[in-house]
């Protein structure tokens, strides 16, 4: 039956430049790691962070986050690169797909660490800026998988059905549900969820980078159950399922043991930064709060205008005083 509707896939997911392979899915990776350090680097300006921070921690994070990436995709899929008739050689071969989201953030939390640790930063302050940034980075780096024609649902006859052509990998041309779609705009909405909830309940110590957690892995749990592409099965259910549950636990406790151990968010974020470095009042970004380095100035101003006019009245009561004794000063 040919679908009236549905969404084609690119011929090919990689264009040479000469004898430089440009890939898709690496462009999407990219694209969404600029996007999280802008997206980050904007709301760690509005906590009173140092320009270039952001980035500079990122370094460490997104090396670690791709290794760990990929280390969870080849330990939970080991088959694919250690069986007989396998070259693990294809393990080290990213630019082909597989990445898993629970070692990249794994990982990449200890690169993250290592970048706060050195410059004196807290880490749940960090997490708390990047989080919708994160989100925001899957939702554009899922668009990959339609380019490697790869990780799909079920078969649908739906009008946004996916139409795989390729046969390679044991793949069966034909309609089927598009879930990399399902979860970049699951993702997108996820990151506009922590910045509402960000603004509106002044989320720290982590709890905004857990509510990302958290709702990440409600969307992960329904979506990874439409996949039909080879997993394993613990219980009858794919193993990033239960992963999603117990991670989405754990996110959900943590938030309701710091709300009550830690309320309210870090007043400063990076130590020794000047009212001056931060966002200047009313130079707000809509993801954060902006710095009130305006109302410090003003009271600053007022504090002087009253210590002049203090002298002032002080040296008019002595010139009255001198004035009336009959005394000069040479």
């Amino acid at each position: 039956m040919e679908e009236l509707a549905y969404i084609p896939s690119p011929s090919r997911g990689v264009i040479h430049l000469g004898p430089i392979p440009l890939r898709g899915y690496a462009f999407c990776i990219i694209i969404g790691v600029f996007v999280a350090v802008w997206l980050g680097n904007k709301r760690w300006l509005a906590r009173g962070g140092r320009a270039g921070t952001v980035a500079d921690i990122a370094v460490w994070a997104v090396p670690f986050g791709l290794v760990g990436g990929r280390l969870y995709h080849v330990i939970t899929d080991y088959e694919l690169y250690f069986s007989a008739g396998r070259d693990w050689v294809d393990a080290f071969k990213v630019w082909q797909g597989g990445l898993g989201i629970w070692g990249a953030i794994a990982l990449g939390a200890v690169g993250a660490w290592i970048g706060c640790r050195r410059r004196g930063i807290p880490l749940p302050a960090y997490a708390d800026t990047i989080a919708p940034g994160i989100a925001f980075a899957q939702a554009i780096g899922r668009w990959g998988n339609w380019f490697n024609q790869e990780l799909y649902g079920r078969e649908t006859h739906l009008p946004w059905a996916l139409h795989i052509t390729s046969s390679e990998g044991g793949r069966v041309p034909g309609y089927y549900h598009p879930t990399f779609l399902y979860e970049s705009l699951w993702c997108i909405g996820v990151g506009f969820l922590v910045i509402w909830a960000d603004r509106r309940f002044k989320l720290g110590h982590g709890r905004a980078f857990a509510l990302y957690v958290a709702a990440y892995c409600v969307g992960r749990g329904w979506i990874e159950y439409m996949r039909v592409d080879d997993a394993h099965h613990i219980l009858g259910l794919r193993l990033n399922d239960w992963t999603a549950m117990i991670v989405f636990l754990l996110a959900v406790l943590y938030i309701v043991v710091s709300a009550k151990k830690r309320p309210g968010r870090e007043a400063v974020v990076e130590p020794g930064v000047s009212d001056g470095e931060g966002v200047s009042d009313g130079e707000a970004d809509g993801t954060g709060e902006p710095k009130a380095s305006g109302e410090h100035a003003e009271v600053e101003d007022d504090a002087d205008d009253e210590v002049k006019d203090e002298v002032k009245d002080e040296a008019k009561d002595e010139a009255k005083d001198e004035a009336g004794s009959g005394t000069t000063k040479s």
